[in-house]
């Protein structure tokens, strides 16, 4: 394009574009847009905000002017600057947070003659700001000022100065000085007071003259910093020129049979490098970073970086492995040592040991321990690997967000390790440890990657024999390796990571197993942690199952543990301050409050008695078994049904058709059948503040509801689970074991489940089926038969709308003990 064609257009476009006189005036904080600019800008503040929409619903068109103070959050006219631009707005996005940014591109300068109001943004009237040409400037002089602009510009760039070529093209092509004084002033950088100076200056000359002294002043600045960095190359040459004697030295060193310890070094790692017995490709890629390190300046940043990578490529072991132990009697004795039942697991592992002993060549099984805290899934890692012989190593991944914890850095990166799975295999020293991966329903994910699709690769045995970390660049064998991943909870581990893991469940104890492994594990082990013996305390039978039924309310063993290391502190204490005591402190179930204060929980019977109304359910929940009560309630009104307790949609759904069920046999059940249109419902289930869901309380909800229209009482030792059709089936439902051991925890004598669930019981405990009696629901006729109290109890007449000068019926319960 010509220099006449520019400068056409640039006239064109100020002179064609009509600016209103009144425009909304948007204040800018750190920079002075001039004419022809294209710039994205950030909208924040609300009272910008305001004024970008009015531009965008009218002309889209706005006054841009610059604060004076940047730190002023909300400026008054006082504080913008009177000079500026008028600018398009050619494109606005809007941010998550928010805010906005806009594209605008500045058409012409002016002023802004008048404030019409400040709210709810700035409204300004404005007027070209004309450039001024003095007739006194020759036009040799104009000429003459142009040229050295022009001729400083291209200096600048000589001497590094980030300007684009297109500027230059377009400046040579410029005839108006203001033009080129804009033109060359919105590419400059320059802070927002020399803008506003520059952007002041009516007089077109005397703008360009200003831009040409600062041009000068940057050529100096560019001029000093070239210097700095020719004095820093010098110091570059000269290092580099010590590299060289250095070099030389040590060929002469050679030569004459004498060594140095770089040479030492480098040759011990290549001895390493030979003993570590590494695949082909990860000693090729060895052996090019020992030689590489050779040439290197020992104290340069970049020579410590390979030889932290080279020591990794040392210390892994690549071909170090531990023997399994094949003794299977062994095995399964060292397993029944640290832990109590948990058949399942034991008879897998020596499962694996026998194929072990059959075939040699055997993939690591990849295992994953579900169940409640306190089951013993972390310890059980530990135990096979001293049933197996092999190393242990664990690693926590509670937490954890970022892909690069379990496949490492990128060596690009400052500071960059590899992933923990390389961590912990050099840790254990051997390249078939049982490698422990705890709490792996606790991973997350963000900007940063989602470490759950890392452990894809490490989890698969298709892929895991070549496994590259990012840090280490070269393939690492994991397939020897015996993987245990433990979880509370399998819903959220993802689905593909979940296929690719064999899942074994680990239920809550029952009372019975935890005293055998209270007196077998706990009670020894922290007789031992508080300095005590065997002759100085004993627990017996009876003071244990106090505490597990009158102080503990979990799956695990850990708050029971907990309260035996109260008792024996308690105990050592005692001891310390007569240290003559030469009796044996017995533990018994009437000494407990002296050592654990008042009983914390009830069994279930003894906080309640047959009441109208109130039914026992069983629920499960991630961290075991519980008793769920529903409780309902009478009174006079037109049939509302109301349902509370935090429940989901699904338990409504099951609640709703329990109350369809009993309406519709109403007759069959003793209730009133006009009770629909006279008495509201209201079911509620305690502990509000948990959410509860699922249709398993299905027909304990029925038995509730049937209950207090009917005004017959509920037994109180009796619990029931299953979920209930419109028919009155009864169907089943799942956690069974861990809803039974609920039961007998509470001291409940009688469990209903569904007749689809009889299979289940082979899960139970035989200690849980010999003190329960178990009823198989197939219809809910079966449920009703069992759970209400004999007929000469006496029980409480339904209330219906009729009797309105009686109270409502209600519960009748009695006030129960704080829980």
């Amino acid at each position: 394009m010509s220099k006449k064609q520019i400068n056409e257009q640039l006239t064109i476009e100020e002179q064609e574009l009509e600016i209103p006189e009144e425009l909304p005036l948007l204040p800018v904080r750190d920079i002075v847009v001039f004419p022809y600019m294209i710039l994205p800008l950030a909208v924040g503040r609300e009272l910008s905000v305001r004024a970008v929409n009015e531009a965008l619903s009218s002309n889209r068109m706005m006054m841009l002017v610059a604060q004076k103070d940047i730190d002023t959050d909300k400026p008054t006219p006082d504080d913008l600057s009177r000079v500026g631009t008028v600018a398009s707005v050619m494109r606005m996005i809007k941010t998550e947070d928010g805010n906005i940014k806009i594209l605008v591109q500045g058409v012409a300068k002016a002023e802004v003659t008048e404030f019409v109001s400040t709210s709810p943004f700035f409204t300004v009237k404005v007027r070209r700001y004309e450039d001024i040409h003095d007739k006194k400037i020759t036009k040799m002089e104009s000429e003459a000022l142009k040229r050295e602009t022009l001729e400083q510009l291209h200096k600048i760039v000589e001497l590094g100065k980030n300007l684009s070529p297109d500027i230059i093209m377009v400046s040579e092509d410029i005839d108006d000085s203001g033009k080129l004084a804009d033109l060359v002033a919105s590419n400059l950088g320059l802070t927002v007071e020399d803008g506003q100076k520059v952007i002041d200056i009516q007089d077109s000359h005397k703008r360009l003259l200003r831009i040409s002294e600062m041009l000068a002043k940057e050529i100096k600045l560019l001029g000093i910093q070239e210097k700095i960095q020719t004095n820093t190359q010098s110091e570059m040459t000269k290092s580099q020129k010590e590299y060289y004697l250095r070099e030389q030295m040590r060929q002469i060193q050679k030569e004459l049979g004498e060594t140095d310890e770089r040479s030492d070094e480098i040759a011990e790692l290549l001895e390493k490098m030979k003993q570590a017995k590494m695949p082909e490709a990860v000693d090729k890629e060895t052996e090019k970073q020992i030689r590489r390190l050779a040439k290197m300046h020992s104290e340069s940043a970049e020579a410590t970086t390979v030889r932290t990578y080279i020591d990794w490529l040392l210390d892994l072991p690549w071909s170090a492995s531990t023997k399994d132990t094949i003794n299977i009697d062994k095995a399964k004795k060292i397993l029944d040592e640290d832990h109590y039942n948990l058949e399942k697991i034991k008879e897998r592992i020596l499962e694996y040991l026998g194929v072990a002993k059959l075939k040699k060549d055997i993939k690591g099984p990849i295992l994953c321990f579900v169940g409640p805290p306190g089951t013993g899934k972390t310890s059980l890692g530990k135990s096979i690997a001293r049933a197996l012989g092999r190393k242990f190593t664990r690693i926590s991944l509670g937490g954890m967000r970022d892909e690069s914890e379990i496949r490492g850095h990128r060596r690009t990166y400052v500071g960059a390790l590899p992933g923990r799975i390389i961590q912990g295999i050099k840790t254990a020293g051997s390249n078939n440890p049982v490698f422990m991966l705890d709490e792996i329903d606790k991973l997350g994910s963000d900007f940063r990657g989602d470490p759950t699709s890392a452990l894809l690769e490490v989890l698969d045995p298709e892929q895991n024999n070549a496994f590259v970390d990012h840090y280490m660049g070269v393939p690492f064998d994991l397939s020897k390796v015996l993987f245990i991943a433990t979880a509370n909870w399998i819903d959220p581990i993802p689905s593909p990571l979940r296929d690719r893991m064999e899942v074994l469940s680990l239920s809550g104890y029952t009372g019975e197993e935890k005293l055998n492994i209270a007196k077998k594990y706990l009670i020894p082990r922290q007789i031992n942690e508080n300095g005590l013996t065997k002759t100085k305390i004993s627990f017996q039978d009876s003071a244990v199952r106090g505490i597990i039924n009158k102080y503990t309310r979990e799956a695990g063993l850990r708050n029971l543990e907990r309260e035996i290391a109260t008792v024996c502190r308690k105990v050592a204490l005692k001891i310390a301050r007569n240290k003559t005591a030469k009796k044996t402190t017995s533990i018994t179930e009437k000494a407990l409050p002296t050592y654990l204060g008042p009983t914390k929980f009830l069994r279930e019977s003894e906080k309640e008695k047959p009441q109208v109304g109130l039914a026992i359910g069983l629920a499960w929940t991630a961290v075991g078994g519980t008793l769920m009560h529903i409780e309902v309630t009478t009174m006079k009104g037109k049939g509302a049904l109301t349902l509370t307790g935090k429940l989901g949609a699904v338990m409504k759904e099951s609640a709703t058709a329990a109350y369809s069920y009993c309406r519709t046999n109403a007759k069959k059940l003793g209730i009133p059948d006009d009770f629909a249109k006279s008495t509201d419902i209201h079911v509620h289930v305690p502990a509000g503040a948990i959410p509860k869901d699922g249709p398993s309380a299905g027909i304990t909800i029925a038995v509730a509801l049937a209950s207090a229209l009917s005004g017959k009482p509920v037994k109180n030792d009796i619990a029931m689970t299953g979920e209930i059709t419109l028919r009155g089936r009864v169907l089943p439902i799942g956690g069974l074991k861990e809803k039974t051991l609920a039961a007998l925890q509470a001291g409940i004598k009688t469990v209903i489940i569904p007749e689809q669930n009889q299979n289940d019981l082979i899960d139970i405990p035989n200690y849980a089926k010999k003190h329960l009696k178990f009823i198989y629901a197939k219809t809910v006729d079966t449920v009703f038969k069992h759970v209400f109290e004999p007929a000469e109890t006496k029980a409480r007449k339904p209330k219906t709308a009729k009797k309105a000068k009686k109270k409502p019926a209600t519960t009748n319960r009695k006030k129960q003990r704080p829980r």
